[in-house]
């Protein structure tokens, strides 16, 4: 059955279209109590559903906040998912989400669909990247953003600024502190473990996981170790579990070279520059006979919700997920504490906390 029309409702009515459309699409000229009720109920009467763009137009709001991630099936993005999800219900919005796979050139494609749907405000989370082969699509998102809050539009960005963007009226960073925590974390492991350490980073470009390398790196520093050898993986669980094998077989060949003791503390602690990698590693060194704390120390950074269920209990840095999920939210009404506009910003809207676990106790 075809849907209904406004010019039926109007008739049905005894009233023009454009007094209909003022009733039903939310617009603030409104008619007398006697009017607006016949429309109603004519509208009821046919089964008439509102257009939400005519909607939006009439009330200079569509009630929709886009949400991007590079995968929602990563606890990261979906713990900062509920996050926006509960401003936006909150603020009676209606969340979009996009998974673009973490390429400028995807988030910019959704960016300029959620605009095209007249979005209030949208929060991209995920990595920068810095890569040559990136760089045409971060000019291109940082030109759709551009257009999106010229336009009126509101964007919150999680942790690091879209690259090649300017000051623009309408941008919210949300930083996160990923240097100095990994930092922090390399000190303390290295308080504590007197062997050799190594590093799973994601690719080399990727500014969420080399703020993270460069930090452990600057706190073994600081604590007078050598810098740790960096394996480049994929910055997914894969990638972890690739990194892991690898390391396994090292483990093996100076194993069969040199025999350890039984009860010696290992000689590796190994840095994940995110959960889903670290959790990727333990499970390829389990799978080729390897115990964690026993054989190797291993930590993470993120405290993803997964770990409850982890075992041995993941050193890690916990960052505050969802909180972070609700600033970015925040900041595109108006009303997010620590946000920062544009990119005069005042320093991190957000901070973590250094959480050592079972992963990297070793006692005798």
């Amino acid at each position: 059955m075809a849907a209904s029309t406004l010019t039926e409702v109007a008739r049905l009515a005894g009233v023009s279209p454009a007094t209909a459309s003022r009733v039903l699409n939310g617009s603030a000229r409104k008619p007398g109590p006697g009017v607006s009720e016949r429309v109603r109920q004519a509208a009821e009467a046919l089964g008439y559903i509102p257009n939400a763009q005519a909607q939006a137009l009439a009330k200079s709001s569509s009630g929709l906040v886009g949400l991007i991630v590079h995968d929602i099936a990563d606890p990261y993005f979906s713990a900062i998912a509920r996050g926006v999800q509960d401003v936006a219900r909150e603020q009676h919005k209606m969340v979009l989400l996009a998974t673009t796979g973490g390429t400028p050139a995807d988030e910019k494609e959704a960016v300029a669909a959620f605009a095209a749907r007249r979005a209030d405000a949208i929060v991209i989370a995920g990595s920068r990247s810095s890569r040559p082969e990136d760089a045409q699509g971060n000019a291109e998102l940082a030109a759709e953003l551009d257009r999106y809050c010229r336009n009126g539009g509101h964007v919150g960005v999680v942790g690091q600024a879209i690259v090649g963007a300017g000051p623009l009226d309408g941008y919210h960073l949300v930083e996160v502190p990923n240097e100095e925590l990994a930092a922090e974390l390399a000190a303390k492991l290295a308080a504590s473990h007197p062997g050799d350490f190594v590093i799973i980073g994601g690719p080399e470009g990727l500014i969420t996981s080399d703020d993270r390398v460069r930090g452990f790196q600057s706190g073994l520093a600081a604590a007078g170790r050598p810098a740790a050898e960096v394996l480049r993986a994929s910055f997914n669980r894969a990638g972890g579990y690739d990194a892991g094998l690898a390391l396994a077989e090292r483990l093996r060949t100076a194993r069969e070279a040199e025999p350890v003791n039984e009860g010696a503390q290992p000689g590796l602690c190994i840095f994940a520059a995110n959960d889903v990698m670290a959790i990727g590693a333990t499970a390829a060194l389990r799978a080729e006979g390897f115990r964690i704390p026993r054989d190797a120390l291993i930590a993470g950074f993120d405290d993803i919700e997964t770990l409850r269920d982890f075992r041995p209990g993941l050193s890690t840095v916990r960052l505050p997920l969802e909180e972070i999920g609700r600033l970015a939210t925040l900041s595109t009404v108006g009303s997010g504490p620590g946000a920062t506009e544009g990119h005069h910003d005042d320093g991190p809207a957000v901070t973590g906390q250094v959480t050592l676990r079972r992963s990297t106790e070793w006692t005798a």
